[in-house]
């Protein structure tokens, strides 16, 4: 019998949920390769591969069978996925057209060479971003650049506006995964999109509360308020939104800062300056990256105080998640100090949960860790921290989190998800 190769469920899944890879047909306690790739919008080619030993009956199931090398060690039923690497250096796994799938081709190979083994068995497995059902709207309302995903049904649904950070454009593949768990996600472009500003160097929150006021008026979402997903320089955004705007009932800041960086941020009649920084304190890693984590001024200290978000102000529930190894900022003290500063002033304690080794690019399961690129605002590689494995493994438990948090504050049915980490 001829090896066959079987991805559950068959033929297409969306991204964010977990598959079944297994072989039958081998010989008993035969060693394989398994090899996994995928080509992103512009070409780019990301690989995978893991070694493998047979059970004594031919079968190979990755839900129960170690990887003895490779990529990655141990029992990781979805290693071959998110210990993808791209071939061009630097290069990020983006999804940049939610209507179409990633296409993984997988590949059984004879023996333990990753490259050298007679090819036993293929399958081609779709992975998706917009979950069965989804609607996506483009929005285009007074000045707002937007996506509307929709859940299937009538509704109303729990809203959530959904940013990115620094690199600007509208990225919607966090947004549509999430409508597929029963809220009305608008993914906002904030600057370098369509005829919005080209940088970030002066930011006005009049246009995100254009947003948050679009969404709470739209029929299919419910009120009172809405939540937001901001990570990097979004979740700086969303604890902004949060602390100067009304509507905003939750928040989920992912690896956000609570000093204003890197332009000015203007509502009404108020101003932010951005924390100050400084090339010294840029640390060089041996392999020739450069380590910007202590680059920023502390905003607890001198003129740099005026770069604190007054988050004392905001009366919405808070949910942080850390990556304790993020070399893009300093992400736990960030979190702590918001969290000082709201229960020094009476407000609620927020959630924080730390994900030891984890690093700043905290994305949906399963998205290949990305540990280092050019920065735009600092004009040189840098490094983003955390560990393959470990940030893979806090990538699964933030998106049950998150969404856990929201259906719990946004009156949505309530779910609860203890933190595994």
């Amino acid at each position: 019998m001829a090896p066959t190769l079987t991805v559950e469920p068959a033929g297409r899944s969306c991204w964010d949920e977990p598959v079944r890879i297994a072989v039958r047909g081998l010989a008993p306690e035969q060693p394989v390769t398994l090899r996994a790739a995928l080509r992103d919008e512009k070409g780019a080619l990301f690989r995978a591969h893991a070694r493998y030993r047979a059970d004594a009956a031919g079968r190979l199931d990755l839900a129960r069978a170690p990887a003895l090398g490779g990529s990655f060690a141990g029992l990781e039923p979805m290693g071959l996925i998110w210990a993808m690497k791209p071939d061009k250096p630097f290069w990020r796994l983006i999804k940049r057209d939610v209507r179409t799938p990633f296409v993984v081709q997988l590949e059984v190979l004879d023996g333990h060479e990753p490259d050298g083994g007679r090819l036993l068995a293929r399958a081609e497995h779709e992975r998706h971003f917009l979950p069965p059902g989804v609607r996506r709207v483009p929005v285009r309302e007074g000045r707002v650049r937007a996506t509307l995903f929709l859940p299937p049904g009538p509704g109303p649904f729990p809203g959530i506006v959904d940013l990115f950070g620094v690199g600007g454009g509208l990225l919607e593949y966090r947004a549509s995964l999430l409508a597929g768990k029963g809220f009305a996600v608008m993914a906002v472009a904030y600057y370098n999109y369509d005829d919005l500003p080209k940088d970030i160097g002066t930011i006005h929150l009049e246009y995100f509360e254009e947003a948050v006021n679009y969404l709470l008026s739209h029929p299919q979402v419910k009120g009172p308020g809405v939540g937001l997903l901001g990570l990097s320089k979004g979740g700086q955004l969303c604890l902004s939104m949060a602390s100067f705007l009304k509507g905003i009932t939750a928040a989920v800041i992912i690896n956000g800062s609570v000093a204003n960086v890197g332009g000015t941020l203007h509502y009404k009649d108020e101003t932010l300056l951005p924390v100050g920084s400084s090339r010294s304190r840029f640390k060089m890693t041996k392999d020739g990256f450069v380590d910007i984590v202590d680059a920023l001024n502390s905003p607890l200290e001198g003129p740099d105080q005026k770069s604190f978000i007054p988050v004392e102000r905001s009366s919405a529930n808070f949910l942080f998640l850390v990556g304790q190894d993020d070399h893009n900022w300093k992400s736990e003290f960030y979190a702590n100090e918001a969290s000082k500063r709201l229960q020094a002033h009476g407000k609620k304690k927020p959630q924080i949960i730390c994900y030891p080794k984890a690093g700043h690019y905290i994305e949906p399961p399963y998205f290949p860790w990305w540990p280092a690129s050019m920065h735009q605002l600092v004009g040189a590689p840098v490094i983003y921290g955390g560990e393959p494995r470990a940030h893979a493994m806090a990538q699964v438990d933030v998106w049950k989190q998150l969404q856990a948090f929201f259906h719990k504050h946004l009156n949505s049915e309530q779910r609860t998800t203890p933190a595994k980490l």
